[in-house]
């Protein structure tokens, strides 16, 4: 990595694990209404489950990093025929609008592209500011709603790519 303020992305593999965790558990806690996963439960995750992740051959994890800061990440998973759901998209509060958002996006779409996949991914109802950067990636609105988990009555919505 370069020493700019320039976003940097690369996917990410088990070696990756502990920045991988690192952003996860800082995600959850900073923007919960955004997951369907809480902190409570990931943060006993043993280093195996969190390899597990990273090491799935049918997804696909990214981290975005600038200057050697790891400062984002998404990933994304088969779940219908076809179709990627791209999940886990967070970027650090102190780097929001720079970009980081969209980089990581455009690598799981290109992954998913090379692979024959539509894109999939699910937003929370309120919170407008990720809603945007989906609909500038090309996402629309589903109108499929469903509460965020079970017993939540935070919605989110489902968005297609394309």
């Amino acid at each position: 990595m370069t020493d700019t303020s320039t976003v940097i992305v690369r996917f990410a593999g088990p070696e990756d694990w502990e920045t991988w965790r690192d952003l996860r558990l800082r995600a959850l806690q900073d923007t919960p209404s955004a997951f369907g996963s809480t902190y409570e439960r990931e943060v006993g995750y043993d280093r195996s489950r969190w390899v597990e992740r990273l090491a799935n051959p049918d997804g696909v994890s990214v981290l975005a990093w600038i200057r050697d800061t790891a400062v984002g990440m998404g990933a994304g998973f088969q779940d219908l025929p076809a179709f990627l759901h791209v999940v886990a998209m967070w970027t650090d509060p102190a780097y929001r609008s720079r970009g980081v958002g969209s980089a990581v996006l455009t690598a799981i779409e290109r992954w998913a592209g090379e692979r024959g996949l539509r894109l999939h991914i699910e937003v929370n109802v309120a919170n407008a500011g990720a809603r945007a950067l989906y609909e500038r990636a090309g996402y629309a609105g589903t109108g499929e709603v469903r509460p965020l988990r079970d017993g939540s009555d935070e919605r989110i919505e489902r968005m297609v790519h394309g």
